[in-house]
This record gives C-alpha cells, structure tokens and sequence, in this order.
C-alpha cells in the first residue's frame, strides 16, 4: 500500500513545487511591475498634478502633451530620434568591427578584449560623470590642448545647445560597443571555419568572405543586438542626468528626462504619466514585432 502510494507524492512534488517556489516571485513581478504600468496608465487619463487625482479626464493630458506648443516634449523626441540613430548605427559598426578584429586570433586577444567589454561593466551614472569632466571646457579637452599650446583648439559641445545631446551620443557609444562586441564574437566564433577555407580556395578575399558570407548568417544577432540597443536608447535616463542634466535649457532632454522633469520637480504627474505611456508604446512598437516574429520561426521549426 505504501509503495504504491510514493509515486503519487512524487508526481505531486514535481508537479506543484516549482509553482510554489515561483509564486512570490511572480505575484511580487505582477504587483510592483505590471501593477504600477496600470497605475501609471491611469494616472495619465486624469487631472493629476503634485498628488494623485482620479478625476478622470480622459485624453487631455496626451492632448497636453502632443500640442504643437510643448516645445520641451518635441525637443525631447527630436533628440532620441538623433541619439537612437546615431547611437544604435555607430555602436553596431563599431562593435562588428572590433569583433572582426578580434575573430582573427591576434595576439593579447584576451586583454584587448577586457578592455573593450569593461565600459559596460560601469553604470550610466559613472560614464556620464567622467565624460562630463572630460568634456568640460574648463577642465578638460579642451583645456588641455590649451595648456599644450593649441589655443585655437575649441570643443564646448557640452555647453552648446545645438551640438550638447551629441556628447550624450559619444558617451553612450563608448559603454554600449564593447557589449557589441562581445555578443557579434560570440556569433562570429559559432561560425564552422570551413565556411571560410573553402571560400578562400574559390579566390574569396577576407573581407569579402565577411561581407557576403559570414555577417547576413547572423542575423539573428544583428536583432538582438538592435533590439537591446533600441531598448536602452528609448529609456535612457541616467546617462543624460549625469552628463548634461537634459542642458543647456533642455536642449539635451529625452522623453525619460521629461517624464522626470514633469512627474518630479514640475507637479505634473499626469503629464508625466503620459510622456511614461508613450515611452511605454515606443518600447512595444520595437520589442512586439519581434517576439512574434521569434514565437512564429519557433512554431515553424
């Protein structure tokens, strides 16, 4: 009787113990994540300002929001427009780059490799903190090349209005090309080697066997890598606080620093809310074509 008994234990076991260990962790996930987005989705339907009001005032704080005369929002989007280009193309490039460069098995390939993953090993808040000294007219660049001589030497990006989010650029393609890097090695070192003799027997230069060949089979990291970077871009908030602070004005301003400024320091939570909401649309538009597109190959395999 009792050993027939034990394999029903059992399967219960196996069957209900994972659920149980998961279960504070997920409810936790659904309260505090997917909880405060529905919040903060309705916040942004209502009249709140310095506090929370449920007076429901249906789409006028997005109204609010996309009118022609919220100079600062459009500034913000422009910006991101030119910050998510520049930043997701030239991190690629130069990621794919530096990552071809090491797949050549030259030598301290460990060490250049460390070099170039440690940035992303730093947190936005000290990338933006040390190119911010760096960058600084006063102390330096361009007071360096001042104390050498140059006197003609000027780079006030930082402090320009009209040049200060391309500071936010470099900074962030500094952190984010070694992570690039690392993951297009990764790739480039699960590619069978006899690919490449055999297109060096058939008269295939190097450069033209990782052009043709070699890059259009990783295509699934070529959307990875543009997914994440997407992501980061749409929600980056530390790098441009510590850099520049959204300045000069807000000429430097993202929809994160934004939604800050308004929810904040401005006593516009439901302004806030909706600069959030879409951020939080943006963010679906890139990341949902591509779980589908990933959930349909994975059905059809």
């Amino acid at each position: 009787m009792i050993q027939s008994t034990r394999p029903a234990q059992y399967g219960f076991a196996e069957r209900w113990l994972p659920r149980l260990v998961l279960a504070p962790s997920f409810l936790l996930s659904l309260i505090f994540i997917y909880g405060f987005v529905a919040w903060n989705g309705y916040l942004s339907f209502t009249a709140s300002r310095l506090l929370p009001n449920y007076t429901w005032v249906g789409f006028s704080q997005y109204a609010r929001l996309l009118d022609s005369g919220n100079d600062r929002w459009w500034v913000a989007v422009e910006n991101l427009f030119k910050f998510g280009f520049l930043f997701i193309g030239v991190s690629m490039v130069v990621g794919v780059l530096l990552a071809i460069l090491l797949d050549q098995k030259i030598r301290a390939e460990g060490a250049l490799r460390t070099i170039y993953l440690y940035p992303m090993a730093l947190s936005f808040i000290v990338t933006g903190t040390a190119w911010k000294w760096m960058l600084n007219p006063g102390l330096g660049l361009e007071k360096m090349m001042h104390d050498w001589g140059w006197t003609s030497f000027q780079f006030d990006w930082l402090v320009n209005p009209d040049m200060s989010i391309y500071t936010v650029v470099i900074a962030g393609i500094w952190q984010s090309s070694g992570f690039v890097m690392a993951l297009f090695l990764a790739g480039l070192r699960g590619i069978d080697d006899s690919i490449i003799k055999a297109a060096q027997i058939d008269g295939a230069t190097l450069p033209r066997i990782y052009w043709k060949i070699i890059l259009p089979a990783m295509r699934p990291v070529f959307f990875s890598t543009l997914m994440i970077l997407a992501h980061i871009a749409i929600k980056s908030f530390d790098l441009v606080v510590a850099l520049t602070g959204g300045g000069p004005g807000f000429s430097s301003d993202l929809p994160a620093t934004y939604m800050y400024a308004m929810a904040f320091t401005r006593g516009e939570m439901g302004l806030g809310s909706a600069s959030a909401m879409m951020m939080l649309l943006t963010v679906s538009a890139v990341i949902v074509p591509y779980l589908y597109s990933e959930l349909r190959r994975g059905r059809n395999a």
